[in-house]
């Protein structure tokens, strides 16, 4: 066994694969065939059961309950590295807790978890991300609509992406947004899709394209937009026909917190290819680390 910094007396611990640093306190079992990396902390009342695995800087606080799983089968829960779960939360069998993310106290996790998300409720929904700035654009801190005035739209933390105005004309028969290639759209569209009706709780896309651009414009209603390109993130509630975000290749990229009333249109600089999407996210971080992706 590894070094162990602290084994409360009344815990009991099967496991030999244990990593340095680690806390485990009163009354937790570990059972035999858990893996735990280093410095995780478990808490109080917690049982990790057979074919466990939880990464290193995991924070598993007090009365946390893993379901065990179907009878006799090794349990294939799977926690990620840094991963912080609040007081009695409940973590079915089999689901994996991506890297960095929250679980609010008292939660109820039924099903896979995204890296970086902090989810809450019974079930656990998705309500935020960490470490995610949030950029009001204008208009936004008085409720109004994000383009209500002639403010200058902000500058992303990824820098990679942007956000950009379309013009607006209204006379006595309406409204009218357009854009145009090469003013408006950085690229020329080769294919354009709709996204609406999506339960609030809901969350797409949740991938980042190899080659292909994009341009998200929400025409009605309001949808949350987070990127990340490995180093930085950023989220965006858009909500104005008026604004339109360019996502390039090589940015991951999630939408969620749809309005009830939402529909987000999306224009594609290519035809949808299967073979160029990237959907999980350990090989986004990896395609970007290495030499000619986003950060090489």
């Amino acid at each position: 066994m590894a070094q162990v910094q602290k084994i409360h007396p009344s815990a009991l611990v099967q496991s030999r694969v244990l990593g340095a640093d680690c806390e485990i306190g009163p009354f937790a079992l570990i059972e035999a065939d858990v893996e735990l990396g280093q410095g995780v902390e478990v808490g109080a009342g917690v049982y990790l059961w057979s074919g466990m695995v939880v990464e290193d800087s995991a924070r598993i606080a007090a009365r946390v309950c893993f379901s065990r799983g179907d009878g006799g089968k090794l349990c294939t829960t799977h926690v990620r590295a840094g991963v912080q779960i609040g007081e009695n939360a409940t973590i079915a069998a089999g689901v994996v807790l991506g890297a960095g993310c929250r679980i609010a106290a008292g939660s109820v996790v039924t099903r896979d978890v995204p890296p970086n998300a902090i989810v809450s409720g019974n079930p656990a929904h998705i309500s935020g991300y960490v470490n995610t700035p949030h950029l009001d654009l204008p208009g936004q801190g008085a409720r109004g609509s994000a383009l209500a005035g002639q403010d200058e739209l902000p500058a992303l933390n990824v820098a990679a992406a942007r956000l950009h105005r379309l013009p607006k004309i209204v006379d006595l028969r309406g409204a009218l947004s357009f854009g145009e290639t090469g003013a408006h759209l950085p690229f020329t569209p080769e294919r354009v899709f709709l996204v609406y009706d999506v339960p609030s709780k809901e969350v797409r896309g949740e991938h980042a394209h190899k080659a292909c651009h994009q341009f998200l414009v929400c025409v009605k209603g309001s949808v949350g937009i987070v990127l990340d390109d490995g180093a930085r993130r950023d989220e965006i509630m858009l909500d104005s026909a008026r604004v339109g975000l360019h996502i390039p290749p090589m940015v991951w990229g999630i939408q969620y917190q749809f309005s009830s009333d939402a529909v987000l249109l999306v224009l594609a600089s290519d035809r949808y290819s299967a073979e160029d999407y990237i959907r999980n996210y350990d090989e986004f971080l990896a395609a970007v680390k290495t030499p000619g992706g986003a950060h090489g």
